[in-house]
């Protein structure tokens, strides 16, 4: 069967274009911070007669995430290397994009290549490094000129049993299971990149786990979790949907581990998790579900197809109003139909829409006005809400809109979570005066109300080497404490006083704010309410100290498709949509008017697999 895994559209990209999207894209620290600095001489000798100048060149640039090297090595007529091995990309989306964009180049020998869709500034910082390289091996007319890669091809029409539009957490997750439940699926995804957001996001999933709970002593049941989920959402959430997700949490664990997932052999605490039952992927981030849905993809390639850069564009009904396949357009411009018995949406959600958001923003945040002066954690083109529209076109009803929930852990400029995270525990929240201000163990929407609450909206997140014992050890988002230095992203000081200079607070605010929270770990009352009741609270006394500022930032989006129990989606009058299915951020009802830390990944692959096994059994009845 036909595969887009990897595609790259086929138009070059100027510096002109560079600068235009560049600009457009908002990047942090202004087009300087992305510019390349000066490219080192090559090593080896030139050749003659006029070619190329034979050797390998480096160029320094900035990518989505840091600073790295691009080193290209050029015989006398072709590139014979490609090295971005320091990069420090997000995996699964600026990482793979690299990959993806050096391996196009080998295969065609040109740079006549354009962005990958979803990691746009990875790709112009590639972009950029190899015209660079070229242009001083004599090389850049010949590259420039060379004919671009060719589109992979696609067909026309498809036909299949489940078609899944959303190739995130979720959408993987609903075709696996349907996959597995005897059906052939096709999953059209809009970027070029596979894994949506769950790339980005450190993979927590909660889960009452007595095997893995029991070892840390911790006290838990699936009771706790459903009224913890249900009242962290202030009692907005659907009954039988957050029944569902607590009591079928702990099966998506072992599922995931079917796949090859291997997670941490201890839970921990997600920023608003209201409990201590997080579980965390071994390897970084919730890329590691991704790598392992890609590895089944690969696997069952004669049961399943991934389309990239596929924007669905209309669903397919019949004259009954049934639901029976997808339209699309392949990069923006071929038209392509899938006719399918089922379709499941996994879109994702809206948070990176910003005219969209603020439209409908009139419930827990009506009094923050949700500009572009707040950012968003979600891979911009892949929150943008299409899949509400596609629904609603189908008759779906949509639910839930105005709760938009807010994260903590924005950094400031851009709203992505960067850098020292807001997640686990032994870390304290102190304003600008180096004055505690909140419950850091509270919900998010609690945690981002008193941060606006702060002077110029923003606050600090301390540490200590009770979190970061190695400075060369990378952390569960695989950041290490020299890096985010070297980046100036945080600042560090051996002592309190060091720290409180170099964050240029009050020392003795600072102190006293550490000294509170030491002692509430040890037992005292707190007066912002926190309790020191995980097994993982320590006093934070020794240095070397590192803290990081941040911002309330968008994180998720609620509501969504009106689902029922089944993930079938539902009319406004309560009736089902026959071969319509939803999952994921995409849907609502499930999590109330506040989500808690962890219940995203546990929601997407818990209503993912139900979406996948449903679909799978109403299209081979």
């Amino acid at each position: 069967m036909t595969r887009t895994s990897t595609p790259i559209p086929a138009n070059g990209i100027s510096r002109r274009t560079f600068c235009k999207g560049a600009a457009v894209l908002g990047i942090w620290g202004g087009l300087a911070s992305f510019g390349l600095t000066s490219c080192a001489p090559h090593t080896g000798a030139e050749s003659a007669g006029g070619g190329w100048k034979a050797g390998t060149y480096t160029a320094e640039v900035t990518g989505h995430n840091a600073p790295y090297t691009v080193s290209v090595t050029f015989s006398d007529d072709a590139i014979t290397a490609i090295d971005t091995a320091s990069n420090q990309e997000s995996l699964g989306v600026g990482a793979d994009a690299l990959k993806a964009l050096a391996d196009q180049v080998m295969d065609n020998q040109t740079i006549n290549i354009d962005t990958v869709t979803g990691a746009t500034l990875s790709s112009m910082s590639l972009q950029e490094g190899l015209k660079e390289c070229a242009e001083q091996a004599g090389a850049l007319e010949t590259l420039e000129e060379a004919a671009a890669p060719e589109k992979p091809a696609v067909k026309s029409t498809y036909d299949t049993d489940v078609c899944v539009v959303g190739g995130g957490g979720a959408g993987l997750a609903s075709a696996i299971a349907a996959v597995q439940a005897g059906a052939n699926v096709i999953v059209l995804e809009k970027c070029g990149i596979t894994g949506g957001s769950t790339n980005v996001s450190e993979g927590a999933l909660n889960a009452v786990d007595p095997e893995r709970q029991g070892k840390q002593g911790i006290e838990d049941s699936i009771e706790t979790f459903y009224d913890t989920t249900i009242k962290g959402g202030h009692n907005q959430g659907t009954p039988e949907l957050v029944h569902y997700l607590t009591d079928n949490a702990l099966d998506s664990v072992h599922w995931l581990e079917s796949l090859g997932v291997e997670f941490k052999d201890e839970c921990g605490s997600a920023t608003g998790s209201l409990g201590e039952r997080s579980h965390y992927p071994a390897t970084p981030s919730g890329n590691t579900y991704i790598r392992s849905f890609q590895k089944f993809i690969s696997d069952n390639a004669d049961k399943i197809t991934l389309l990239n850069d596929m924007q669905a564009t209309e669903l397919i009904t019949n004259e009954a109003g049934d639901v029976v396949g997808v339209k699309a357009l392949y990069d923006g411009a071929d038209e392509v139909t899938v006719n399918a018995k089922a379709v499941i949406i996994t879109t994702g959600g809206f948070g990176a829409n910003v005219e969209y958001r603020q439209s409908v923003n009139d419930g827990v945040w009506k009094e923050v006005v949700l500009d572009d002066s707040i950012g968003c954690t979600n891979i911009k083109p892949c929150a943008q809400g299409e899949g509400l529209a596609l629904a609603e076109g189908a008759g779906a009803e949509l639910i839930g809109l105005s709760d938009i929930q807010l994260h903590p852990c924005g950094t400031p400029g851009t709203g992505l979570m960067e850098d020292i995270r807001t997640s686990g525990r032994n870390r304290i929240f102190v304003n600008k005066e180096g004055k505690r201000f909140v419950n850091e163990g509270a919900e998010r929407d609690v945690l981002c109300k008193n941060i606006f609450a702060q002077p110029d909206g923003t606050y600090w997140v301390v540490v200590n080497t009770l979190r970061y014992p190695d400075p060369d050890e990378p952390d569960a988002n695989g950041a290490t404490i020299n890096n985010m230095l070297a980046l100036q992203h945080i600042v560090t000081g051996e002592t309190v006083d060091e720290l409180a200079k170099a964050m240029d607070v009050d020392a003795t605010n600072l102190q006293a704010s550490i000294d509170a929270y030491n002692a509430v770990v040890g037992g005292a009352e707190d007066e912002f309410g926190f309790v020191a009741d995980n097994t993982a609270d320590a006093e934070m006394v020794d240095g070397p100290w590192y803290a990081c500022r941040k911002v309330p930032t968008v994180h998720h989006t609620m509501g969504g498709i009106h689902v029922n129990v089944e993930s079938e989606a539902v009319s406004a009058d309560g009736k089902v949509i026959p071969g319509l299915y939803a999952a994921g951020e995409v849907t609502g009802g499930i999590h109330g008017s506040n989500r808690l830390g962890g219940n995203a990944i546990a929601d997407c692959m818990t209503f993912g697999r139900n979406a996948g096994t449903n679909a799978a059994k109403y299209a081979l009845a």
